[in-house]
């Protein structure tokens, strides 16, 4: 069975492994033991605080197959951005040219570099074993987090975003860091990612241009991916639309991928999971009765969540599951309900 956890030190080494077989692909989970270590500290001690007003926490959790105790998945939250380091983004507005002499009136589309989502939660490093990726898995790996922040909300800000990876060739080539990005910097948009992923953040600031961007001077494989997601992270994206969350303009200021946001209180996991008490028995066997459903604790530093059949109108987890939840008769746990069409 697969089932989430709070990430721990014991972690390290099946931390580094997703962190080489993702190839580089995500900002936040760079082949770097150094960074990786800090991953796990900053949830460790975040763990550890008593939270009045979300700051700059940092919680990982990590989906770990029981059975092997192989560590195949992980996934994030920032309870805020921008505080300690500073969180850029483009913002996609028309700027108005216009001469009356000549009677023309332009609209032209434009980025502006903006940190205008500081102070705002992030989900963060959703990354999977290829082995281990189907619907249900992934609906675990990140929905899981959204109950987290239903149990805890005083350690979240109000709204909450999720930024895709853009689109890239097989050669981890950005079309958008090509025609932009690359003018600026000199390296390649491989290396400029890493150094973000291990907050070497300041170079942005230095180098990036301060003053609008039109978009007609990009390239037209450039423009033609801005705000989409790589292939591969669609699924991801139909979720979050799921979930409640909207794409308003803001895209990656590197790969132009899109930056989704939503009210965290309006998320459909965390505003219609439900809190019963737990039972534990022989669960109902009728199939006609059983839905998929996330099953979590109520805990903190040690939070778990899993995924398994239930009936809703008698909800029964099994010894193994309570075992596993780490729950007894009478103790609170968390439900949401999944549906067989959104699963595949």
């Amino acid at each position: 069975m697969l089932l989430l956890r709070p990430l721990n030190f014991n972690d390290i080494q099946g931390l580094e492994r997703l962190a080489v077989i993702s190839g580089g692909s995500m900002t936040t989970l760079p082949a770097n033991r150094d960074h990786l270590g800090e991953l796990i500290n900053g949830t460790q001690q975040s763990l550890r605080k008593d939270i009045e007003q979300a700051g700059d926490e940092s919680y990982h959790f990590v989906l770990e197959d029981t059975d092997s105790g192989s560590i195949i998945g992980v996934s994030g939250i920032d309870a805020t951005v921008g505080i300690s380091s500073p969180f850029y983004s483009y913002r996609t507005e028309k700027v108005v040219h216009a001469s009356n002499e000549l009677q023309i009136h332009n609209q032209i589309p434009a980025l502006h570099l903006c940190q205008d989502y500081t102070g705002v939660a992030r989900l963060c490093t959703l990354f999977i074993d290829k082995e281990y990726r189907n619907p249900v898995n992934l609906h675990l790996l990140s929905r899981a987090r959204l109950m987290f922040i239903a149990q805890h909300p005083e350690r979240f800000a109000s709204r909450l975003i999720a930024e895709l990876q853009g689109v890239v060739d097989e050669n981890n080539r950005s079309p958008f860091w090509e025609s932009l990005g690359r003018h600026f910097f000199e390296m390649d948009f491989t290396k400029a990612n890493y150094l973000t992923g291990i907050n070497s953040k300041g170079f942005i600031a230095d180098l990036m241009p301060h003053y609008p961007v039109y978009v007609p001077l990009l390239s037209q494989e450039a423009q033609d991916v801005l705000g989409k997601p790589r292939p591969d992270m669609q699924n991801v994206m139909t979720l979050l639309e799921n979930e409640g969350f909207s794409y308003r303009g803001y895209i990656d200021i590197f790969d132009a991928g899109p930056t989704m946001e939503a009210r965290t209180d309006f998320i459909r996991s965390i505003a219609q999971n439900r809190q019963v008490a737990a039972r534990i028995g022989v669960p109902a066997t009728d199939d006609s009765n059983l839905h998929p459903a996330l099953i979590s604790n109520t805990g903190l530093k040690d939070y778990r969540c899993l995924v398994s059949r239930i009936d809703p109108e008698q909800p029964e987890i099994s010894d193994e599951i309570a075992q596993l939840l780490q729950v007894s008769e009478g103790d609170p746990i968390r439900l949401m309900l999944l549906n067989d069409a959104e699963l595949g």
